[in-house]
């Protein structure tokens, strides 16, 4: 596996593979991997003759008070990962490379309307970090595919959103939500749980199923069905964000003919805050 850390070396040999004919698989990562992300490397491995794996903790992203000096970096563990799983080449940029001039002077995407809500609302900013970096990562790679996970819903919609409004080549996939035996969605940052907290986590997923089969049951009342969420979980010393039961492609309040819905909840633990959404096809 090649170990890359600057662009002109990453250009270099995506350059080859192009001149050559073979096509390019991109997973970004922010690192402090697990088997969700090795899932999207499986993917674009049974997908395109070359992968490259991006990691880089991207400050755009976090907003003040939130986990930037405290998020998990551990690339020698990753790296290892990525070679045993055939990973081709990895890209491990440096905050300068990605930012020259500085963030504060650096020109940005930004998303309108679906970065609104949900972590948009509650992270003002975060999604315009997520669309530049993902932009910038996009221009250097020049991918022929890119795989995201489904666990970031919202995430996954802007990128499309993003690719979509800019005319960008790259065919974005989402990957299923890889989840723990007791239902939790593999997370990074998952490893800031205890055991204890870990375990009432999986109440999330839990209290997502039952909601699903009520609505798949034919209930409508989707207010009442996500407060039943947040109590369940308040009860279970959960501190809630949002619950929210949406149109899957919009985000917006679902309305009669809706087919495709999505349950998607922000909550804390302790001081953890964790996602997830669960999909739901009418």
């Amino acid at each position: 596996m090649k170990v890359i850390s600057d662009i002109a070396s990453l250009r270099e040999l995506v350059s080859d593979c192009k001149r050559t004919g073979r096509s390019v698989g991109f997973v970004p990562t922010m690192g402090n991997l697990h088997d969700g992300h090795l899932q999207l490397v499986k993917r674009a491995k049974s997908h395109n003759d070359i992968v490259i794996v991006s990691i880089f903790v991207n400050p755009m992203q976090f907003g003040e008070n939130e986990d930037l000096d405290a998020y998990p970096r551990t690339i020698e563990e990753d790296k290892a990962k990525l070679v045993n799983d055939g990973v081709d080449a990895v890209f491990l940029p440096s905050v300068s490379d990605m930012y020259p001039c500085g963030l504060k002077a650096q020109t940005y995407v930004e998303v309108p309307g679906i970065t609104d809500v949900l972590c948009g609302a509650s992270r003002p900013g975060h999604f315009r970090g997520v669309a530049t970096v993902v932009s910038k990562l996009f221009n250097m790679v020049q991918p022929d595919d890119a795989f995201f996970g489904e666990k970031d819903f919202q995430q996954l919609q802007v990128i499309h959103a993003m690719v979509r409004d800019l005319s960008m080549s790259v065919n974005v996939h989402g990957v299923a939500t890889q989840r723990e035996a007791s239902g939790l969605a593999m997370s990074s940052r998952n490893g800031y749980l205890s055991n204890e907290e870990k375990a009432t986590a999986s109440f999330i997923y839990q209290e997502m199923t039952r909601a699903k089969a009520l609505i798949e049951q034919g209930d409508t009342q989707f207010s009442d069905i996500a407060d039943s969420i947040v109590n369940n979980l308040e009860a279970k010393g959960f501190k809630n964000d949002y619950v929210s039961i949406v149109n899957a492609n919009t985000l917006q309040r679902p309305v009669a003919g809706d087919k495709h819905l999505v349950i998607v909840v922000a909550l804390f633990m302790g001081t953890t805050r964790l996602i997830d959404n669960l999909q739901i096809t009418l």
